[in-house]
């Protein structure tokens, strides 16, 4: 969500002393001032959730031009594959000063606090409040500054009642999991609502007509979800020049000397995987798979493509469609540029890699052929086998990918025409070859 918020005015609160915030957050920047909720009546009588620049999670108001709270974890939140499921139960009026506002996440209580500055008892909560010219920003700061950067959804607010996680969330009876509970059921009180369920709805999905505007950006549906994760690139390990955005699936570099590799959050050993991604600048790209042992160990040490890795990595360069591999390059398709939509098909269960240039798949000999896949046309062996390996794109001199790894966009624009896919996971514009899927954590269990 990056530059992208919501934005509504707050009606008279039900009650400015209890309520309940609720919300499901995947992160992909990391350490940066990030509010994922706040409530501004003026520039002396705010309050905000957020992650601080320290990747901690925080709640900080001021009444009256003072601060009146500030809660702030020990723990640090820096997982850029998994979802958070964060709730705030706030209730001022008890008479313990640490009941009166709990931080949950994922089913569990954070106890371990670095700053302990509580409301005072029956104090009115900022993150309540309706004064003045209040309104309440969802993703930023009220001036749309402090974004945060990643996805949303199941977004509830309560007012007048401190619900408990369980409300909005449940342990999955198989795998132990904390996940959505989907049919939530509460009374929303005057200023609560739910929004971002089901879709990148804003308008309120409760029994109040407490709808949202967008206050800037662009708001995109995901197949990311708590339930399913889809692959990103990791922002822990992309190297020094590159820049990443719209979730962690576009990558781009502005050096001109230096080429640098994103790498994926996820990764296989067995089975089969395909993506997309889209060329918006060609200059000196190079795109492929990585045997994550070896890029996740380069960190921001190496300066080169995903080709030079020794010994693993398999590189398509754009300028002549040759496929490099530990370091030395041969024929294998033809160039690809602007506006063109690459495909790869990764098979760990017999160590191959394809590759297709809209949605023509390569010959490997020198050209883009049929639209079919056939699995003994343009094979290329894995460089290391029994291994794990993963995507990557490698980029140098103001070049740009734009990957879609099942979300159905290439940066936020959606797919044209979906193709088909049998597996019924991911969505992509070209047709899935028969057993293969999107890599994601539902893709990686089928």
């Amino acid at each position: 969500m990056a530059s992208t918020y919501l934005k509504r005015t707050n009606g008279t609160p039900t009650n400015d002393k209890i309520g309940t915030i609720s919300v499901w957050v995947k992160r992909s920047k990391l350490g940066t001032d990030q509010r994922i909720h706040m409530n501004f009546a003026d520039g002396s009588n705010y309050a905000y959730l957020r992650f601080t620049e320290g990747d901690l999670i925080e709640v900080y108001g001021v009444a009256s031009g003072s601060q009146s709270t500030q809660i702030r974890t020990n723990r640090v939140f820096r997982d850029t594959n998994a979802w958070y499921h964060i709730v705030l139960a706030i209730d001022t009026t008890q008479g313990t000063s640490t009941d009166r506002i709990k931080i949950y996440v994922n089913g569990v209580q954070e106890t371990s606090m670095g700053t302990t500055d509580y409301w005072g008892q029956n104090e009115t909560c900022q993150l309540l409040i309706a004064s003045g010219s209040n309104y309440h920003t969802v993703g930023s700061a009220e001036n749309g500054s402090s974004s945060f950067d990643g996805s949303m959804s199941h977004y509830h607010k309560c007012d007048g009642t401190a619900l408990a996680p369980t409300v909005f969330g449940e342990t999955d009876s198989t795998t132990g999991e904390w996940k959505i509970k989907t049919n939530v059921s509460f009374t929303p009180g005057n200023n609560g609502y739910t929004i971002l369920k089901d879709g990148n709805t804003i308008t309120d999905q409760s029994a109040n007509s407490n709808d949202f505007t967008l206050g800037a950006g662009t708001l995109t549906k995901t197949e990311d979800c708590p339930s399913s994760v889809f692959n990103t690139f990791n922002a822990n390990f992309q190297e020094g020049g590159g820049v990443l955005s719209n979730g962690n699936t576009t990558y781009y570099n502005a050096s001109t000397s230096n080429w640098y590799t994103a790498a994926s959050n996820l990764a296989a050993s067995v089975g089969k995987y395909y993506c997309e991604l889209k060329i918006t600048d060609a200059t000196n790209n190079m795109v492929g798979v990585g045997d994550m042992q070896y890029l996740v160990a380069r960190g921001q040490n190496s300066l080169t493509h995903i080709g030079a890795l020794n010994p693993g990595g398999v590189g398509l360069y754009n300028d002549n469609g040759e496929k490099y591999l530990q370091g030395s390059n041969t024929t294998y398709a033809a160039s690809y540029g602007d506006g063109d939509i690459l495909s790869i098909a990764l098979d760990m269960d017999n160590d191959k890699v394809y590759f297709a240039k809209n949605g023509d798949w390569s010959t490997g000999s020198g050209a883009w052929g049929s639209s079919t896949f056939d699995a003994a046309v343009g094979a290329i062996t894995l460089p290391t086998t029994n291994a794990t390996y993963g995507f990557a794109s490698s980029q140098r001199n103001d070049a740009k990918a734009e990957w879609n790894f099942g979300n159905g966009y290439f940066g936020t624009t959606a797919v044209s025409s979906a193709g088909t896919n049998a597996s019924g996971n991911g969505i992509f514009e070209y047709d899935v070859p028969t057993g293969y899927t999107a890599l994601s954590t539902k893709g990686l269990n089928l």
